[in-house]
């Protein structure tokens, strides 16, 4: 009995022991950090929040799957506009290249220069596109780093540099402004070219129907004269109602030239073998020498002294061009050039739906002449064209090389009537036979 006592001492001794030297588990862990001797001398505890990754990372990766179809739609969209840059370049270069090659085939007119010389040259679309190109290369090359990133924020849990994303967005809204901007340019380029091409087609348009009527006229015969064009206007006589009128008016010109076959020995001076008035400027274009005065042309009442002489009762071919730009005005007479000059009526240009009379100074349009500013003589070859014709142009019709019937206004018989008793339209003599040295 003391024996079985004494034994159960000892086990509840050796029990307690163990106890008393291990503290019970709860089932949490425990941090401790150091602090200086001056400090608490207590140990806080910390406790370590359970650690979630998946969150984090599901989070991470529906960012970066975001930002890189934000990013794909940016390139898919450039694209697109890259495409229609270079469309749009591709169709200026053949307009371009049509332009050039009508420039220089028709031979360059007043409205052409005009174009070339008061706007600067187009830069090359190319090189935009270039720079785009390279700027496409940045943003893949930082794509890929964005990638890389995204798989290193998996392996390590970092979070997501939103400044990258911020930086990309902005660069990509800046990209996306010069490709509108470039978009507008190349816009306004196009239609500048299309009206070009428009003011070209009118011309050619106007050209082709001066080549059907005179063919219009061949094919009718043209009564007693050999062709429409071999006819002059005589008036004999300085009277208030002798005269001719075109049919036709002009348009709306800011350059042209004024060439005919003219004779007479008036005296003192020719009086007044053309002149063109429209409703508020009778003096919208003429062409008058009067007294002891010289040759004047007049364009919307501005005066201008031409040094011709053809007061001998001989033929001679004159010429007169002038262009709005600065009032720059020629005259030729024979096949050459005797004077030019400025500033008449600069940047005015001509009106439309006039009259044209020849023979007679309108003081009103179509009407009240003047018997002392008639012109007396003969007239023929009457044309008009909507640019400032060449040298070379002028010389070959004084010498009897060629004939160009003008674009505008054509010497035709079914194009002149004739007013007055004692004014006629005569066959003309071969060219040959009005030469000055015949």
């Amino acid at each position: 009995m003391f024996s079985l006592l004494s034994g159960v001492l000892c086990f509840c001794a050796l029990g307690c022991g163990q106890l008393t030297n291990r503290q019970a588990d709860d089932g949490k862990r425990y941090i401790c950090r150091a602090i200086p001797l001056t400090g608490d001398a207590s140990c806080p505890v910390t406790l370590l929040p359970e650690l979630n990754a998946g969150g984090q990372e599901e989070e991470l990766r529906n960012t970066v799957m975001q930002l890189r179809e934000t990013i794909l739609q940016q390139k898919e969209t450039i694209s697109k506009q890259i495409g229609t840059i270079n469309e749009l370049t591709t169709k200026l270069s053949l307009c371009a290249s049509a332009t050039a090659d009508r420039k220089y085939d028709k031979g360059g007119t007043w409205g052409k220069d005009k174009q070339n010389t008061m706007g600067d040259v187009p830069g090359d679309p190319n090189e935009t596109i270039d720079t785009l190109g390279k700027t496409m290369q940045g943003l893949k090359d930082r794509l890929e780093n964005l990638e890389q990133q995204q798989m290193r924020a998996n392996i390590s849990g970092a979070s997501f540099p939103s400044e990258l994303r911020d930086l990309l967005q902005q660069r990509l809204g800046e990209l996306e402004k010069q490709l509108l901007k470039k978009v507008s340019t190349l816009e306004a380029e196009k239609s500048m070219l299309s009206n070009a091409t428009a003011a070209y087609r009118l011309k050619t348009e106007s050209t082709l129907n001066a080549l059907v009527e005179r063919i219009n006229e061949l094919e009718k015969g043209g009564g007693d004269f050999i062709s429409p064009e071999q006819f002059k206007l005589s008036l004999p006589q300085r009277t208030n109602y002798l005269y001719g009128r075109i049919t036709k008016s002009l348009p709306e010109m800011y350059a042209f030239t004024l060439c005919m076959w003219i004779k007479s020995s008036a005296s003192p001076g020719i009086g007044t073998p053309f002149s063109y008035g429209v409703p508020g400027q009778a003096n919208e274009i003429v062409l008058i020498e009067w007294g002891n005065n010289p040759i004047e042309l007049l364009i919307n009442d501005k005066v201008a002294q031409l040094p011709l002489e053809v007061r001998d009762g001989r033929w001679h071919h004159i010429c007169i061009s002038w262009t709005t730009r600065d009032g720059q005005w020629e005259a030729y007479q024979d096949g050459e050039k005797l004077g030019a000059g400025d500033n008449l009526a600069a940047w005015h240009p001509i009106k439309p739906g006039g009259v044209i009379i020849l023979g007679q100074e309108q003081d009103v349009v179509g009407g009240r002449f003047d018997a002392g500013q008639a012109f007396v003589g003969e007239l023929s070859q009457v044309n008009i064209w909507d640019r400032v014709l060449k040298p070379v142009e002028i010389q070959s019709m004084a010498n009897c090389t060629s004939y160009v019937p003008g674009n505008i206004v054509s010497w035709l018989a079914s194009n002149v009537e004739v007013f007055g008793r004692g004014a006629f339209k005569r066959p003309l003599e071969i060219c040959q036979e009005r030469l000055p040295n015949a």
